[in-house]
């Protein structure tokens, strides 16, 4: 379902492995980021008009509430199968993808799901 060589996978991974506590797992045929819980995927799917529309180079991430409305009214955001319903977003990636937007996504989603500690850890990393 992925390419393990793919650059793009290469550019989530190194931002995503970044933040402290996370690791990498192989989820659903997918990489998947966590810490004790998932904060994101790399590569999705949605169902439309009964037919499965493969996003192979995307991330999937929770995003802080509060910019989630913003995040559904520009059309590069999409509302992944499965995940859709408890909130997640997807953003599909291409060579010119704005990595500093992604990097962004990427820890609001790890900030919603790691444990205090980890975040307070990311704080002090960030000073």
């Amino acid at each position: 379902m992925y390419d393990p060589d793919d650059p793009l996978l290469a550019r989530v991974r190194e931002v995503a492995l970044s933040f402290p506590g996370s690791g990498e797992k192989e989820s659903h045929g997918r990489p998947a980021f966590y810490t004790r819980k998932v904060f994101a995927y790399y590569g999705g799917s949605v169902k439309v008009d009964g037919v499965w529309d493969s996003h192979d180079q995307a991330i999937l991430f929770l995003p802080d509430p509060a910019e989630r409305p913003a995040l559904e009214e520009d059309h590069r955001f999409w509302v992944p199968a499965y995940l859709g319903p408890s909130g997640w977003l997807g953003l599909d990636l291409e060579p010119g993808s704005d990595f500093d937007e992604v990097a962004e996504l990427l820890e609001e989603s790890f900030r919603a799901t790691a444990s205090k500690r980890l975040i307070a850890e990311l704080d002090e990393q960030v000073r």
